[in-house]
C-alpha cells in the first residue's frame, strides 16, 4: 500500500509540474524562473522516479494538457464522448510515455525523452516536449533539450564526488540570444469576437454577425488601420454562395484591407478558408493542416468513414490544400495559417516572416485551449523567427513573438 501512495504521489507531482507553466499562464502567474524550474524539476522527474509512478505520470499529463479537446462534441451532437475522449487523451499519453516504464537508468529514459520529442501520435503535435521551456531562461531547440536531459541523466553515472559537475551543462541550454521577430511594416487590427459555439451556426446568430463585422471593418477603417484581421470562420456560411455579401466587401477593400475566415464548397467539397478582400478584388487560401479527428479522422480508409458517421455525424470531411497560402497585402507577404495548422512546421517552410493565424477556440470554452495554443505559438515563432498576427474567437487575440 505505502508502495502505490508512493507511486500514486510521484506520478501526480510530476504530472503537475510537468504541467505547471501552462496553468501559471492562465491565472497570470507566469515568470521565467519559476517555468524553469519547474520545467527541470519535472524532466528530473521523469528520470528518476520509480518504473510504475510514470503510467500514472503519462495518463494524468494526457489529462492536464488535453482534458478540453472533448468539450467540441458537444456541438457535434456526440456530446455523451466528452468523458470518453477525456479518457482517452489520458490512456493515449499514458502509452506516450511507456518507454520510461521499461527501464530505471536515467541515461536511458534520457534517451527515449528525446526520441518521443519527435513523435507525434495520431498527428497531434501539440505535445512538444521543449514547450515546457518557452516562457523560460533555457532554449527551446532539439540540442539545447539535449543538453538539458544530458546535464540531468548524468549525474546517475558519475563518482560521488563529481556527482553533480554535470549540471553544469546546463549552461549550454540556456537561451543567450533573441530571435530577429520583427513588425510589419502596416497598421494591423486584430480583432477579438466573442460568438458562443451554441450560437454562431444559427439562423439567428447570422444578421448580427454580419451586422458586427461590418461594424468593426467601419471602426477599423476610421481609426486608420490599413488591414483589419477576422477569426476563423467568422462568417458562418459558405462564402462562394453569398455574392452580395462579396460585393459589398469587395466595396469596403478600396478603404482597408481585409482578412477574414469562412467555408468555401467547390465542386461538392468543403474547405476552410481565409479570404482577403484589397482593392476590390478577393483571394482564397485554403487550409492546409486538418485538426486530427476534428476536420478529419487520421485512421486506415476501411475505419474512417465508420467513425466520421458514426461519431461526428459525418462532419469530419474537410478537403484540404496541395500547399500553403501566401497573401501579398500592401506589399507585405504574409503566410495565411488557420487555427491548428498555425502550430504545424509545414506552415514555417520556406520564406516567412509574418503568419496572418485565425482560429476559433469558442469550441473549448471555458478550458486552457486558448491559453496552451498561445503557448504553441510563441514556440513557433521563436523556432523560426517570425512574427504572428493572431485573431480569433473567445480568447487568444494578439501579436505573438
Amino acid at each position: 500500500m505505502n508502495a502505490l501512495y508512493k507511486n500514486i504521489s510521484l506520478g501526480v507531482l510530476t504530472a503537475l509540474l510537468f504541467s505547471a507553466f501552462i496553468y501559471a499562464q492562465e491565472y497570470n502567474l507566469s515568470y521565467k524562473l519559476f517555468n524553469t524550474l519547474s520545467g527541470l524539476l519535472a524532466f528530473t522527474l521523469l528520470l528518476y522516479i520509480p518504473k510504475k509512478a510514470t503510467l500514472f505520470t503519462g495518463f494524468l499529463i494526457g489529462i492536464f494538457w488535453f482534458y478540453w479537446i472533448g468539450y467540441s462534441f458537444e456541438y457535434q451532437g456526440v456530446g455523451y464522448m466528452q468523458p470518453i475522449i477525456t479518457l482517452f487523451f489520458g490512456i493515449v499519453y499514458l502509452i506516450f510515455f511507456l518507454p520510461l516504464y521499461f527501464t530505471d537508468k536515467p541515461y536511458l529514459r534520457a534517451i527515449f525523452l528525446f526520441l518521443l520529442s519527435f513523435f507525434e501520435p495520431f498527428d497531434w503535435n501539440w505535445m512538444q516536449l521543449e514547450l515546457l521551456f518557452v516562457e523560460s531562461y533555457i532554449g527551446i531547440f532539439k540540442w539545447q533539450f539535449a543538453a538539458v536531459l544530458t546535464a540531468l541523466a548524468l549525474p546517475s553515472l558519475m563518482p560521488k564526488s563529481y556527482k553533480f559537475a554535470p549540471l553544469f551543462l546546463l549552461l549550454i541550454s540556456f537561451n543567450y540570444i533573441s530571435p530577429d521577430q520583427r513588425d510589419a511594416p502596416l497598421t494591423i487590427k486584430l480583432v477579438n469576437t466573442d460568438v458562443k459555439q451554441e450560437f454562431k451556426w444559427t439562423r439567428e446568430a447570422l444578421s448580427p454577425t454580419v451586422a458586427m463585422i461590418f461594424q468593426e471593418i467601419e471602426k477599423a477603417k476610421q481609426e486608420g488601420y490599413e488591414l483589419v484581421v477576422f477569426p476563423e470562420s467568422v462568417f458562418p456560411l459558405f462564402m462562394n454562395h453569398s455574392p452580395k455579401l462579396i460585393e459589398r466587401l469587395q466595396a469596403f477593400s478600396y478603404d482597408i484591407s481585409i482578412v477574414a475566415g469562412t467555408l468555401l464548397n467547390e465542386d461538392g467539397k468543403n474547405y476552410n478558408v481565409t479570404y482577403l478582400f484589397e482593392n476590390g478584388n478577393y483571394f482564397i487560401a485554403k487550409k492546409l493542416v486538418l485538426v486530427p479527428f476534428g476536420e478529419y479522422i487520421p485512421l486506415p480508409e476501411f475505419a474512417r468513414k465508420f467513425v466520421n458517421d458514426t461519431f461526428f455525424n459525418g462532419a469530419s470531411d474537410f478537403i484540404t490544400a496541395k500547399s500553403p497560402t501566401d497573401f501579398n497585402i500592401r506589399g507585405t507577404k504574409f503566410r495565411n495559417a488557420i487555427c491548428y495548422e498555425a502550430t504545424c512546421e509545414e506552415l514555417y517552410e520556406g520564406d516567412v516572416k509574418y503568419i496572418i493565424a485565425t482560429s476559433n477556440n469558442a469550441w473549448f470554452t471555458p478550458s486552457i485551449e486558448p491559453i496552451l495554443q498561445n503557448l504553441l505559438l510563441k514556440f513557433y515563432a521563436r523556432k523560426h523567427d517570425v512574427t504572428i498576427y493572431h485573431s480569433a474567437n473567445y480568447k487568444g487575440s494578439g501579436v505573438i513573438k
